[in-house]
């Protein structure tokens, strides 16, 4: 089976939407055509992430209590045992990508232009791919 990380933005924008490319990755994770990956650092960023306006505007609490303790229990939380610094735009993107290495993923899931410019397609052993492109390959 696959493995995946995807960062926080896709998690984030995958919990108000299922319509959208991260909403439908998440249904596939739901449907166990890939095992997810995360690590600490990114479950509290998105628990930061779903206290901003946008978020608390679309999500009731007990919603984003229920994602983020679906994805404690439910998606692999890999410890961060390889440290990348200073090869992101942002260095919480490095944590990111350290999460994926540390996981031995195959795949690292961001829409994050920047990054993706920046890195590259593959990054020591991981392929970095858009939620779209994501889903072809699930297909």
């Amino acid at each position: 089976m696959i493995s995946a990380v995807l960062d926080t933005n896709d998690l984030a924008s995958g919990t108000v939407s299922a319509a959208n490319a991260p909403g439908q990755i998440l249904d596939a994770w739901h449907a166990r055509k890939f095992e997810l990956v995360t690590s600490a650092h990114i479950i509290d960023e998105l628990s930061r992430t779903f206290q901003k306006p946008y978020f608390r505007d679309r999500l009731s609490n007990k919603a984003t209590a229920n994602f983020i303790d679906l994805l404690q229990n439910e998606a692999f939380v890999t410890p961060i045992i390889v440290k990348v610094q200073n090869v992101a735009t942002h260095p919480e993107d490095d944590l990111i990508i350290s999460a994926a290495v540390s996981g031995k993923v195959d795949y690292l899931v961001t829409g994050d232009q920047p990054l993706l410019n920046k890195v590259g397609n593959s990054y020591r052993g991981v392929t970095l791919t858009t939620p779209n492109s994501f889903l072809k390959i699930l297909q």
